[in-house]
């Protein structure tokens, strides 16, 4: 959900600037019942109001060093000058986002990107994963199990990696309406592809490393804002060591209490749609950050309803990404490892993916 509907504060303030006489259409919206079909939701959604392809994974070197990394292209339909038929209307507008999780630094390394939609420099093709924006680029989903490639480069880190998928896109919500309160006006389309295989190169500062590790890609859009009263959310994407995958978030309240929760799980084959009783978070130990004050639940259990108990822990504590000079938004984002617990409380690695905290530093301004 992109981790639940990562950087929204970004992509919704700006979709939802004011249209001007002579509005254009309304947003596409979001219906249950729309069957989701490939290669077409590969591509991008121009209709609706916000859309983005959020990768996540963890890559290893040759060392054996383990560093977690995130990219995200959103497209976002600003509703401005669609009547106009100027080039430089900017009627949609292209962002994206890269981090990498060292530990051996103890820095997330972080750069975004941004500009307004023109051929060949930045742009979203529908009908196949074609998006760019300067140099770099996400492109694959051709065929249903086609990689995907990407390349970033920044000033000091960059990756250009390749993403293989082993199975067809796993369907999150009702056949991919995925409901993020209880009225279904506040819901997006969205699909994940869990156990993405990774091979490329990593660059930090000079140094040039392969690396090879596994990676979570969701693909999701929407025509809503956030629902209402809603003060930040919880998700997780885990690739589990056995091929199965879990995907769950909440939605929280002024209070912290969960508003909405949902999920998906997938095993041999097999989906589960979660749902309120089906999976419940609990908060554990908390970091503090130097920069901000923010005070994160950086570990936490998971119950699931068929009696697993799940730990995350994260590959380091800090994972905050403050984008206050783009988004006005502070979260907190990274990679942890997954513990399944069994009776007597003892614990084994069953798992890794990533973790997105939002609302602790501040409640998002929606």
């Amino acid at each position: 959900m992109s981790a639940m509907w990562r950087a929204f504060l970004l992509l919704l303030a700006l979709a939802s600037l004011p249209a001007h006489a002579g509005a254009p259409a309304p947003y596409d919206p979001v219906l249950p019942g729309r069957a989701l079909a490939f290669p077409r939701d590969f591509g991008a959604h121009p209709g609706h109001r916000t859309e983005w392809w959020y990768i996540t994974g963890w890559l290893r070197d040759a060392a054996g060093v383990a560093r977690g990394f995130q990219l995200t292209f959103f497209r976002v339909r600003t509703r401005i000058g669609e009547d106009n038929p100027s080039r430089f209307a900017p009627t949609q507008l292209i962002l994206a986002h890269a981090a990498v999780a060292d530990p051996r630094s103890g820095r997330l390394r972080h750069a975004e990107r941004a500009a307004r939609a023109w051929p060949g420099l930045a742009g979203a093709e529908q009908g196949r994963t074609a998006v760019q924006l300067g140099d770099w680029f996400l492109r694959g989903g051709d065929e249903l199990l086609a990689p995907y490639r990407s390349r970033i480069e920044a000033e000091d880190f960059g990756f250009e990696l390749e993403f293989v998928p082993d199975r067809p896109p796993l369907a999150n919500g009702r056949d991919g309406f995925s409901q993020k309160a209880p009225d279904p006006v506040n819901a997006s389309y969205y699909y994940s592809r869990p156990q993405l295989a990774v091979r490329g190169t990593l660059r930090l500062d000079a140094a040039t490393l392969a690396v090879e590790g596994h990676a979570w890609l969701d693909h999701e859009w929407s025509s809503q804002l956030l629902p209402e009263g809603a003060h930040g959310w919880d998700w997780i994407g885990i690739n589990l060591h056995d091929g199965g995958a879990l995907m769950a978030f909440q939605m929280r309240d002024g209070e912290g209490r969960a508003m909405w929760v949902g999920g998906t799980a997938a095993a041999g084959g097999a989906r589960r749609i979660l749902g309120a009783g089906d999976v419940r978070f609990v908060p554990g130990r908390r970091w503090r950050s130097p920069r901000t004050g923010a005070s994160y639940p950086v570990e936490w259990e998971v119950e699931l309803a068929d009696g697993r108990r799940l730990r995350l822990r994260p590959l380091m504590d800090d994972q905050e990404l403050d984008s206050r000079r783009s988004t006005g938004a502070v979260y907190w984002e990274g990679a942890v490892r997954v513990f399944e617990l069994d009776a007597q409380g003892r614990e084994a690695e069953t798992g890794q993916g990533y973790l997105e905290m939002t609302g602790y530093a501040d409640r998002l301004g929606l």
